[in-house]
């Protein structure tokens, strides 16, 4: 807490001065770009990752980068996204998962969380799909390939699980949205984004910004 309660000091003796002007018309409400949807790793910051300022993005994350389908226990995540779209009128969402992710090696490994973390296992089945997809398709593949290629696979069953809800089926009908698959990579810093035409995760320098198609899945394992 100490380091929190400094760094807030900071903020307010620096940073707050610097950017009045951004803070007070951001008081009189907000009008963000861009649906950001990612896990709740501390070593994710979206706001760094992208350059962003305060307002710029709205923000959903949890244990995974997960997004439960439509039917499911009714949860901050659907009410989260559909007040984007309805209430912002938000065009774009990226869902971006990232290298090391402890959420997905449970996924992968349900026994390392046994009994302990009821809740995170219960979670987790809303990522179930990914689990059948890497055991299907990778069975060649084991340690960090294994879960590389899980990562990039489940932020593609996350687009699935989108797309099953309605304020998001209806604007991709009408052309109102586009939808995006990311990849951050811890290590490099860099950020890697689907590719329907290759199937495959490529550096987001290389991608148009070409929407991801329903039921995209990767062509072949591509180890960020």
């Amino acid at each position: 807490m100490k380091r929190l309660l400094q760094g807030i000091h900071k903020f307010q003796s620096d940073q707050f001065g610097r950017q009045r002007e951004l803070f007070e018309r951001l008081a009189g409400g907000q009008t963000p770009e861009t649906l950001f949807i990612t896990c709740s790793d501390s070593r994710i910051s979206p706001n760094l990752i992208t350059q962003t300022e305060p307002g710029e993005l709205f923000i959903v994350r949890n244990a995974g980068n997960i997004v439960p389908p439509h039917g499911a226990v009714a949860g901050g995540e659907t009410a989260t996204i559909e007040f984007a779209l309805v209430g912002l009128g938000i065009q774009d969402i990226v869902v971006c998962g990232h290298s090391h992710c402890g959420a997905v090696k449970a996924l992968l490994e349900p026994e390392s969380i046994g009994d302990s973390m009821p809740a995170l296992s219960g979670w987790l089945n809303h990522a179930a799909a990914t689990r059948a997809v890497v055991r299907e398709k990778y069975r060649d593949l084991t340690g960090p390939d294994l879960v590389n290629v899980a990562i990039q696979e489940n932020v593609l069953v996350q687009i699935d699980n989108l797309r099953t809800l309605p304020a998001v089926a209806a604007r991709l009908a009408r052309g109102e949205l586009k939808v995006h698959g990311w990849v951050y990579k811890i290590e490099t810093g860099q950020v890697f984004a689907y590719s329907p035409e290759s199937g495959q995760f490529v550096p987001l320098t290389e991608v148009s910004s070409v929407p991801i198609p329903s039921a995209a899945r990767l062509m072949m394992a591509n180890a960020i």
